[in-house]
């Protein structure tokens, strides 16, 4: 039968593509994964799909559009653990299934409360997140990995006290849920944060006591566990963090070593376990954002002009903001579909979102777009899965 025939050259090209892991000892499953350690030892070792090799269900489960994982993740323990796998977005991607969706912290129009919410994944439609477990503190870092959405540190006030959290939450974009992770060893605010390589790196920033911090720690995913690594040649604080290459860059914001804002680039190299210095960076950053090998920044004392750094020859250059209306327009970015997009950080009601297009031709990068919050855009994270 050509259908038969068809379908067994399939899932023999899939075996090619993806290796299925013969889980015989219930032990070891655990020890693998750590997301399947709630699994009873016959769901472990169970087929996803009766009837189906593992790696042929994982990319059936693969091919369902995004919005029905939820329902998905309820069918079972054994479909949960596979959604919520890094391998899952990586069947994903080899099948072209990635979606990729722009989540933003938005501030209530009251101006007394925030919500996260979801944009540019069904057209226009703003989609709200479940509540976060914890409170949204001033000062904390987001970061995406594998998938999700990581909310870490911060500082709250609290019955007239400052305390500053070491906590960190992760958002599950394919389930819609929330959990707790390990707490960092050093509890900060205003730090720098990104994801290089798989790992996420908490650097700098302000320290319980309001110190300046010059120490650093990396997210190990499969221990749950952060490791403090070499600090900083010296405590910095209020600024940003991006990866390029497999090395993390710290940028902005102030270090002991300077009188005012820092321009210099501190740089961490993971297979080396070293910083170095660059002297190019830039100061008072008030909104970045990565695309591609490029970093976008808006510095705060020139609003009007995007600055962009290619890290293949570590250049900068400036490109004018063609702005309609109030000057005093600041930005907070966003990244959809390759395009960088320009939230207005205050109440602009005639105000339409700017969109950058690195790639267009000269002269049409700019454009206007449709895609806005529904408050004041507070900070935005781009997810494929």
């Amino acid at each position: 039968m050509p259908g038969l025939v068809s379908s067994e050259k399939l899932f023999t090209d899939l075996e090619m593509c993806f290796s299925t892991t013969v889980l015989k000892d219930p032990s070891n499953c655990s020890k693998m994964n750590p997301q399947l350690t709630s699994l009873a030892p016959d769901e472990l070792c169970s087929p996803i799909l009766p009837g189906l090799p593992d790696d042929v269900a994982k990319y059936c489960l693969a091919l369902v559009p995004r919005t029905k994982f939820p329902a998905m993740g309820a069918v079972s323990k054994r479909w949960r653990s596979v959604i919520q796998s890094k391998e899952f977005i990586t069947v994903r991607k080899q099948a072209g299934r990635l979606e990729e969706w722009l989540y933003v912290l938005t501030g209530d129009t009251d101006g007394k409360g925030n919500h996260w919410e979801v944009l540019g994944c069904l057209g226009n439609e703003h989609q709200l997140l479940p509540p976060m477990p914890g409170p949204v503190n001033a000062g904390f870092g987001v970061v995406v990995l594998d998938g999700k959405l990581l909310v870490i540190g911060g500082y709250l006030e609290c019955e007239g006290a400052g305390v500053v959290s070491s906590a960190v939450y992760q958002y599950d974009s394919c389930l819609n849920s929330w959990s707790t992770l390990a707490n960092m060893n050093v509890a900060r605010y205003d730090f720098a944060c990104a994801e290089v390589d798989g790992k996420v790196y908490a650097v700098g920033g302000y320290g319980a006591d309001g110190e300046t911090l010059s120490s650093a720690e990396v997210y190990d995913t499969d221990k749950n566990e952060w490791i403090l690594i070499e600090s900083l040649r010296c405590p910095r604080w209020g600024c940003f963090a991006c990866g390029f290459e497999g090395k993390l860059y710290i940028m902005g914001g102030r270090s002991s070593f300077t009188i005012g804002n820092s321009r210099f680039v501190d740089v961490y190299n993971p297979e080396h376990h070293t910083w170095c210095e660059m002297k190019n960076g830039c100061a008072m950053v008030t909104a970045h954002a990565v695309l591609g090998k490029r970093l976008f920044c808006m510095e705060w004392k020139n609003q009007r002009k995007l600055a962009i750094f290619n890290a293949i020859d570590n250049s900068w250059k400036m490109v004018p903001v063609p702005l309609t209306g109030s000057t005093r327009i600041g930005f907070r970015f966003g990244i959809l579909d390759g395009k960088l997009l320009l939230f207005s950080s205050e109440e602009e009601p005639e105000y339409r979102t700017l969109l950058y297009d690195p790639e267009a031709a000269p002269g049409s990068e700019w454009q206007t777009s449709a895609i806005k919050p529904s408050g004041l855009c507070l900070c935005s994270v781009t997810i494929k899965a």
